[in-house]
């Protein structure tokens, strides 16, 4: 992806090319959910600079999540929180299920990484209720595994 940024993203025949915005969200998701802290510190910086440039509010929220990641896995654990909960604040006012959903879980690393159970069983709740709602099968299976885990070492 890196050779893509920075790159023309006129319009062809099947539509537009992904423009740098896409490319610096797609990384920092991607780096965070590889639990890639620095990664996704370089690129949620980028995204949110160029979604608030562009004016972005889904892709905003996007880089804010990847930002609580990248907080929660250098142990900065209150930005960490500050930031996951501006970015599900976004999503539930875009009305993004799916995109809350997956805040959501990120909430519950975040409980788990403060030795909070039960905090992260709550999150988790939301997030499988959420993806059960939309029928995202793999999401749903993740966070049920999750919760079982959680259930096996309490």
């Amino acid at each position: 992806m890196d050779e893509a940024l920075g790159k023309s993203s006129v319009a062809t025949k099947w539509g537009s090319m992904a423009s740098d915005l896409d490319l610096y969200t797609l990384q920092a998701e991607a780096a965070a959910l590889q639990g890639d802290g620095a990664a996704a510190r370089q690129y949620a910086a980028r995204a949110e600079e160029t979604a608030i440039r562009f004016g972005h509010r889904l892709y905003q929220a996007i880089a804010a999540r990847a930002w609580g990641a990248a907080f929660r896995l250098a142990g900065d654990y209150p930005q960490s929180g500050d930031r996951l909960r501006a970015a599900l604040q976004l999503f539930v006012e875009l009305d993004t299920r799916w995109q809350a959903g997956r805040t959501y879980v990120e909430l519950a690393e975040l409980a788990l990484a403060n030795r909070n159970a039960a905090e992260a069983r709550q999150y988790w709740g939301r997030a499988l209720a959420l993806f059960e709602e939309l029928h995202a099968a793999p999401d749903a299976a993740r966070t049920r595994a999750a919760l079982a885990e959680l259930e096996v070492s309490d």
